[in-house]
Order: structure tokens, then sequence, then C-alpha cells
């Protein structure tokens, strides 16, 4: 080491004047290192120099503990250290006193300690075998606010130091991309709770007066019956949107399942769904309940657009890897004008003045999000005069036709 070679070569402890000499004559610098003997040793090299000493200190603790105590202007700081390191040392140091200045003491292969040490505060770094002048030319920088790094290591340790902005650069880039995804959900969600609100209340509204009205005075057994339908009517709209909110509520929750049994479950609650699924299961990771509501928003959809006297086709198309739900229908397909805004919480195809379809303008919107909680999709496969295909994803990281061992 060049440290001790030069201790045994100049044994009064002084140092011959050089142009690397501080022009500050007084430094006041606490050393610290848990090697007893280098610490002595680097204190006599530093008070040679024309530093004072103010104290040592073995240890993290006892460092901050002397620096409470001797207020000094620099911190000697030793990375590599029991109980508490230089690095743990050097944060809460700088959080107490974040105007002294702290120099790393390190050796070469400890860059990644070095990195994490100007990352806590320090203002340099020098390593343990440099010359007598280097560390006192970097205790002097320090002292008047400046950095030194070592040209040792520097070329890597800036390498390094780079690599981890460039880290934090993108990091900070896809906080900024959440946070505005975060806005633009809230303004949706706001969006979504007023139109919901209305739903809800609409039909609550209704059941309500016509209870009202029930209890108020008797009703002929023509008007009864024509109340207790129209409650009947309202109750179960709300009970069906109920559904699709408890589905979409529920896809994250995800379980082994057949996409198979799914499609013919839905396709037997309605004559007009013909369905064409593989013979065997095709089994996929995801929540059944989220499956079944999915897939019924999409037939219902289909059905609703579709002539009355029409067929709905529902297909599952099972490749390598992958589980596609195909659900095509034969209506007058989806305006080109519409076709970016079906899947938007509220919006429907057709403008409200012309509109025949009613609804909340929730199922595909609802649809989609639960196909994306488990990492799937909705897209709008085809459309056009002779009808539309809707398109369930199961994404191929899901999507097996074995259960898995």
């Amino acid at each position: 080491m060049v440290l001790r070679a030069w201790l045994v070569d100049a044994p009064d402890m002084r140092l011959l004047p050089s142009a690397s000499a501080p022009p500050h004559p007084r430094i006041r610098v606490l050393v610290v290192d848990d090697n007893d003997g280098f610490r002595e040793s680097l204190a006599a090299l530093l008070h040679g120099g024309g530093v004072e000493v103010v104290g040592t200190a073995g240890s993290g603790p006892e460092a901050l503990e002397q620096v409470r105590l001797l207020t000094p202007d620099v911190v000697l700081m030793d990375v590599r250290m029991p109980e508490m390191d230089g690095i743990e040392a050097t944060q809460r140091l700088k959080a107490i006193h974040p105007s002294i200045g702290v120099v790393a003491l390190t050796g070469m292969d400890e860059q990644r300690s070095i990195r994490d040490m100007l990352v806590a505060g320090a203002s340099g770094y020098v390593l343990k075998d440099s010359d007598g002048d280097e560390i006192i030319h970097a205790i002097t920088k320090a002292a008047d606010g400046e950095a030194v790094l070592s040209p040792s290591v520097t070329s890597s340790v800036i390498e390094e130091l780079t690599e981890a902005l460039e880290r934090e650069r993108r990091r900070a880039r896809q906080l900024e991309e959440a946070q505005g995804a975060l806005l633009e959900r809230a303004g949706h969600r706001q969006q979504l709770m007023g139109r919901l609100s209305h739903e809800l209340r609409t039909p609550v509204t209704v059941i309500l007066g016509l209870a009202q009205s029930m209890r108020r005075a008797p009703m002929g057994a023509e008007a009864l019956d024509e109340a207790l339908r129209t409650m009947e009517e309202r109750a179960q709209g709300l009970a069906t949107l109920v559904q699709r909110f408890e589905g979409a509520v529920e896809a994250g929750l995800t379980e082994w399942a057949d996409v198979a049994s799914i499609t013919r479950e839905i396709a037997g609650a309605d004559p007009r769904i013909d369905v064409r699924v593989p013979p065997e299961p095709v089994m996929t990771t995801l929540n059944r309940t989220a499956g079944l509501q999915i897939l019924r928003e999409l037939v219902d959809n289909a059905l609703a657009f579709s002539d009355p006297e029409q067929r709905v086709e529902v297909e599952v198309v099972s490749g390598e890897g992958t589980v596609e739900v195909h659900v095509h229908d034969y209506g007058p397909g989806v305006d080109p004008a519409a076709v970016d805004r079906i899947f938007q919480p509220l919006e429907q195809a057709e403008e409200l003045h012309t509109r025949v379809h009613q609804g909340a303008g929730l199922g595909l919107s609802l649809a989609r999000m639960s196909a994306r909680a488990m990492d799937g999709d909705v897209v709008l496969g085809a459309t056009g005069p002779t009808g539309s295909t809707f398109v369930w994803i199961v994404t191929a990281s899901r999507a097996d036709t074995q259960r898995p061992t």
C-alpha cells in the first residue's frame, strides 16, 4: 500500500509541499475506519499534511456521535464496517448535517459500494492505497463543496452511475405514464359512476313510486298487474346490472377452467345461438364467473343488434398456446364513426336520438375490463353491412390444452 510505504519512508509524518497541498491549513477532519492501525496511520498522515484531525471513529454509530460532538468539516469514511457500513452512516450523517463533506475510502473491489456512497451523499472517493497528496486533495475539495473521484476507478463508476441514472429516468417516465393513466381512469370512473348512479336511481325511483301508489290507494286488477309487471322488469334490470359489476370485480380471481364448457353454457341460453367448439376440453387459467359474464355480454350484444330471424354464431378457436372465442352476428355492422368509442364506458354504437336498443352502454366496456384483468382482451375482429365479429382473447401465457403438472 502506498500509504504504508509513505509512512515508513517519512517517519516524522511530514509531507513535502506540493501543488496539491490544501489552501485551507486547518480543515477539521474526522477519520472513520474499523482497522485501528490503518485509522491511526491515516490520522498521522493527515496531520503531517497540515490537516487538523479532530477525532477518529471505528464504526458508523461512533462516527455519528463524534460528528455531533466535534462538528468536523469533512469525514473520511470507510465503506466496509461491521454494525453499520459507511453507506448507511453517510445517509444518516447527511440527513442531519447536509453541508458536511464526506469522502469515501474504498478498495478496488468496491465499485458498487462507491456508487451507493455517492448516492448516499458522499462528495467523492479515494482508494485506500492512494498516495497522501491525493487523499488530502480530496479532503480539500470536499471542504470547498466540490467532488473528487479517484481516476483509478472513475470510468467504471461513471458507467454504473450512468446506467443507474438511465434506470431512474425510465422509472420516472413509467411513473409519469402511470399517473396519466390514473388521471384518465379517474375521469372515466367519475363519468361511469355518474351514469351508473343514474341507471340505478331511475328503476329504484320507479319501483318506489309504484309501491307508494299501491299503498295509498287500491288499484284495479289490470292496473295492479301492469304495476307489478313494471316493478318486476325494473328489478330484473337492477339485478342484471349488479351481476355485470360482480363479474368485473371477480375477474382477478382465477382458476383452471374449460372455455368450451363456458361457451356451451352460454349458447344453451337462447335457441338462436349456434356454437362450434372442439370436442376436447379447452383449459385455461381464468375466472369462470368472469368468463361467463364476458361471453354473455358479447352474445347479448350480438342478439340485440341482429334481426330476430337471424342466428348468432359462437366459435372457440384453439391454437398453439392460444384461445379465442369469436362471436359473430348478422346485424347491420358497427358504424365506422363509432368503432373507436364502442368500448368506452357509457358509450353505444347508436346515437341517443335514434337509439332503439336500451341499456347503460356498459356491456362491452365491462367485458373488456374483465378480460384485461385476466391478461386477455376483447376486440372488434371485423364489421361490415353483413354483420360483426367480436373476439374474446385469452393470452398465450394463460392458454394451454393440458392441465399443468
